[in-house]
């Protein structure tokens, strides 16, 4: 039984769309889910029943543009209204975490607290959007009394929440959508500031990434940026063919053949 944690990385996370289209092509049992940032929105929509490729339609039926609305706000510069009626559209409004069909966990980060925080019981939406907010560029969600914002910004890849569920035989796989790039171009602020805020967000992911029983890293992703959304169906192809590549891998793990990190 596989339980996947899903990094986030913006546009990146496409490729999490893939790794699941390949992972039911290829009949692996996943039994759990855990996610943050744009690896959030794949396992929710998945553990909702909704398949990969369909998800990756919604996706691009869908103008970025026209889900963001300037906030005025001293705390962010996006609000995320639309995006949450896109979420609940989808998924219900009102949904809750027990109406899924799998476990999940998904993870923002307390900007108050300094803390990351899990959810997975109680409303849907809220926590989801939580841990996409992306900090400056979005307005905090608000939220059982705490400013929560992207679970990427502390723990971009939550291995831990599938570690320690009460699921015996449970293998955990790491999704990393961002793959060391030492060829990437910083030539302007945009970059910079992309560039600052991947450095950073890896380091917390180190830890991580040793303590899965196998890490899905593509390392083609390396050469998308976070906001490249007009190459969805690269990025996607990009996670899909690694997953099928690493198919002995996938089955030796379920039969207890590889090594266990821990």
């Amino acid at each position: 039984m596989l339980g996947l944690a899903f990094s986030g990385g913006g546009a990146r996370g496409i490729a999490h769309l893939g790794v699941l289209a390949a992972l039911d092509e290829l009949e692996l049992p996943v039994v759990r889910l855990a996610g943050v940032s744009s690896g959030a929105i794949a396992a929710t929509f998945y553990a909702a029943g909704v398949p990969p490729r369909e998800i990756m339609r919604l996706l691009q039926g869908v103008s970025i543009p026209r889900l963001t609305r300037v906030a005025l706000s001293r705390y962010g510069l996006l609000h995320m209204d639309a995006v949450g009626r896109l979420f609940e559209q989808h998924l219900g409004v009102g949904a809750t975490f027990e109406q899924l069909r799998l476990p999940l966990t998904l993870v923002a980060t307390d900007i108050e607290a300094g803390e990351s925080v899990r959810f997975s019981s109680g409303l849907l939406v809220p926590p989801l959007l939580a841990s996409s907010a992306v900090p400056i560029l979005y307005r905090p969600v608000v939220y059982k009394g705490r400013q929560l914002v992207d679970g990427g910004l502390l723990n971009n890849l939550p291995v831990e929440a599938l570690l320690e569920a009460e699921h015996p035989g449970l293998r955990v796989v790491g999704v990393h959508c961002n793959p060391p790039n030492a060829a990437a171009q910083v030539n302007n602020i945009r970059g910079l500031v992309e560039r600052t805020l991947n450095l950073a967000i890896a380091g917390n992911t180190v830890l991580s990434k040793q303590r899965c029983h196998l890490l899905l890293e593509p390392p083609a992703l390396g050469q998308y940026r976070t906001m490249s959304f007009r190459q969805a169906p690269e990025i996607f192809d990009i996670g899909y063919r690694y997953t099928l590549a690493q198919a002995a891998q996938l089955r030796a793990l379920l039969k207890n053949e590889l090594p266990d990190p821990r």
